[in-house]
């Protein structure tokens, strides 16, 4: 006696590989990225073609998304020492062989001209959440100390090329391993006392400390003028200071309700300096105002919220790690990119999610957000 059974339709096949998905997390996405074109389309209209390139950049993110979220959390875990690895090793041929703009040596030809530290905003949590689920159950201040290794090492390949602001991205996507896995308070508030004494100090002697002839230990001369620059930018308003006063003076400008959509003046007379970039959010402001401002802070909020719930319901305490450190940097993101644009900040050159121009930055975000949906997907599979 034979048995028919029916072919499933390729409906049926393609399935699967869509269960699962966290429908919050990509409404957010989707609106964020929809202010994104918005805004680039304006602040690129005279810009050739950075709106389409943008649009391609953002379907590529998705792309990968999407591929990352097929990926278990398990087999993420097990590639996190050959990408941190395999990174280390990018940037010490960086240091050896790499290209030097502008004086800074940050990218490496391998066929194709790459930015090796993009990999470590990934790589260095990536390999602190494997290192802190190896040693769950039975963590001491000595593992703590390990962590801090393995991140430091690569914050000062990057500090070395000089990019603060990449430093920094890794720098902070890594702490928020650390605090995560359960760092004590006891030694987080002595350093961030120092921090505050430190600012202090600046603020207090910044006629003394901002001399050129003053060097400030471990900072190169550009990275000590920025921070003098943005304490007082009327020191050099068509210099140093003028990306500081130029985004302040847009943002002003665009008020409650904003000037309109391509109305900006600030940005369409080309005062914004990197305005698809770097200063999108002053342009952004400027043509949508304080409710425009607010809006994308509360998608941000909403992004974060939701890749926090997703963290407080992963499986494992790789996931859970993972899931709370890119959670919290895209707070980390959009609180730098805001504070340098509205000059309450040195400008340091972190772009903003969704709203800068930049292919490497959207591949960057493709992927964290692709393995924040990749942990949110191993928890409603299981729960199947």
């Amino acid at each position: 006696m034979k048995v028919a059974f029916d072919k499933p339709s390729w409906l049926q096949r393609l399935k699967p590989i869509f269960q699962g998905f966290d429908l919050p997390l990509i409404f957010i996405v989707l609106c964020m990225c929809a202010l994104g074109l918005v805004n680039m389309y304006s602040v690129g209209f005279d810009h050739g073609t950075r709106f389409m390139d943008q649009l391609r950049n953002i379907l590529l993110a998705g792309f990968l998304l999407f591929l990352v979220a097929q990926v278990p959390p398990q087999r993420l875990m097990s590639l996190a020492v050959p990408i941190y690895t395999f990174g280390v090793f990018l940037l010490i041929a960086t240091a050896v062989f790499g290209i030097t703009k502008k004086g800074a040596t940050r990218w490496l030809n391998v066929g194709v001209v790459i930015q090796p530290s993009e990999i470590l905003k990934i790589g260095a949590p990536l390999m602190l959440a494997w290192w802190f689920q190896r040693r769950e159950g039975q963590l001491r201040p000595l593992d703590f100390a390990a962590a801090g290794g393995l991140l430091l090492m690569p914050v000062a390949l990057v500090l070395k090329q000089p990019d603060l602001g990449t430093a920094l991205l890794i720098l902070s996507g890594g702490l928020y391993v650390i605090f995560f896995a359960g760092l004590s308070w006891r030694l987080i508030l002595p350093v961030l006392a120092a921090g505050a004494i430190g600012i202090s100090l600046i603020v207090g002697y910044q006629t003394d400390l901002c001399q050129p002839d003053v060097k400030w230990m471990g900072l190169h001369d550009y990275q000590k003028n920025r921070v003098c620059t943005l304490l007082d930018p009327t020191t050099d308003p068509l210099g140093k200071g003028f990306h500081i006063i130029q985004g302040m003076i847009a943002i002003g400008s665009g008020g409650v309700s904003g000037k309109g959509f391509m109305k900006g003046t600030q940005t369409h007379l080309e005062f914004i300096p990197e305005r698809t970039t770097d200063f999108a959010f002053a342009a952004y402001s400027e043509e949508q105002g304080l409710i425009g401002g607010l809006a994308l802070m509360v998608g941000f909020l909403a992004l974060i919220f939701r890749g926090l719930v997703i963290a407080s319901q992963a499986p494992t305490l790789f996931a859970r790690l993972m899931a709370g450190s890119i959670s919290l940097s895209f707070f980390t993101y959009a609180f730098v990119n805001m504070g340098m644009v509205s000059g309450i900040l040195p400008v340091v050159g972190v772009p903003l999610p969704f709203i800068s121009y930049g292919g490497t930055a959207m591949v960057t975000l493709g992927l964290a957000l692709g393995i924040l949906m990749s942990i949110a997907r191993s928890r409603g599979l299981m729960q199947r």
